[in-house]
């Protein structure tokens, strides 16, 4: 069949009615390229009917690879599943909801190969509502300020990749995966792409705001240990406080200014001094989770079932 050339990865959630067409987009725009191709499916736990429809174009299409996992890992342990399956030179990451549109996929290849190992698509008019606009701005707002490093909302897991940045990435022992920031760690040669952006034709975002704020927060445990830094300005600014507090109180006591002393400072002294150690306690307990789950070593997925088919030859298309 010859060595694959271009490998592309979608996590499958909640999409039954969309792999059909999928499939259909991705084989129109693959088979002109002349190229062997690969197409690899990741069923992540999906209460709905996905698995079947994967099943199905599996059956009927030999070049679609589908993975099951055990149960619900998240999108991000799916993209890390089809990776480690991958054997294409580059390496196409998509969403399987169609918003990232299987049309752009030739003009990304041709970017890649004018000499970046890295090609982001970058969504120049995003087709969300007024309200997943606002949460994902406030997403990557938030992850930007936490790992230190500026982060684009236009720009997300659509992209093509070297296979040397697939190794790379695949080497990764994290316990908490996330794409986009594992691909900036990684390096190499990097650009972006204008694409056009699609409405989602079927259901909707299984991502809300308080999924994305645990997932910013999960993010900046595993990559940044800003909040650490944080807590630490936090305790000296209180001292600061106390200090100042504590030389005011001593010099009306020593004008005769107070006739009562000590329960009202000390009541509030204990509330805020309480309050801080717990959230200091409470920071610094965060981040021995984390080192608790990474000592562990459990795989960051699991795989129940794969459908295995067969490379497209260029040769025998239809």
């Amino acid at each position: 069949m010859g060595r694959v050339v271009l490998s592309v990865v979608s996590p499958v959630y909640k999409a039954e009615g969309l792999v059909e067409e999928l499939l259909e987009r991705l084989v129109a725009v693959l088979d002109p390229l002349s190229v062997n191709y690969e197409i690899i499916l990741v069923e992540d736990g999906s209460p709905d009917g996905s698995w079947k429809a994967i099943e199905k174009v599996c059956a009927e299409r030999p070049y679609v690879i589908g993975l099951k996992l055990s149960r619900n890992f998240g999108q991000h342990y799916a993209i890390s599943a089809g990776l480690a399956k991958v054997s294409g030179d580059w390496v196409v990451v998509m969403d399987c909801d169609l918003q990232d549109r299987p049309e752009e996929i030739p003009r990304l290849l041709a970017k890649a190969q004018e000499g970046s190992d890295v090609v982001l698509a970058r969504r120049a008019v995003r087709q969300d509502g007024a309200l997943k606009r606002f949460t994902s701005r406030a997403f990557y707002g938030l992850l930007g300020y936490l790992t230190g490093t500026p982060q684009d909302p236009s720009v997300a897991n659509f992209g093509i990749y070297h296979r040397k940045v697939v190794d790379a990435i695949n080497a990764m022992p994290e316990s908490v995966r996330y794409f986009p920031t594992m691909v900036r760690w990684v390096g190499f040669r990097s650009t972006a792409l204008d694409v056009d952006h699609a409405a989602r034709p079927d259901g909707k975002s299984s991502y809300d705001l308080g999924k994305l704020l645990r997932l910013a927060l999960d993010i900046c445990l595993a990559y940044s240990d800003k909040p650490l830094r944080l807590v630490v300005y936090l305790g000296f600014f209180v001292s600061l406080i106390g200090f100042g507090a504590a030389a005011y109180m001593i010099v009306r006591a020593m004008r005769g200014e107070i006739v009562v002393m000590g329960y009202a400072s000390l009541i509030v002294s204990l509330w805020i001094l309480a309050g801080l150690i717990i959230f200091i306690v409470g920071v610094v307990g965060l981040y021995v989770g984390r080192s608790f789950e990474g000592v562990k070593h459990r795989p960051a997925f699991i795989v129940d079932r794969v459908i295995q088919g067969d490379p497209r030859n260029a040769d025998d298309r239809e």
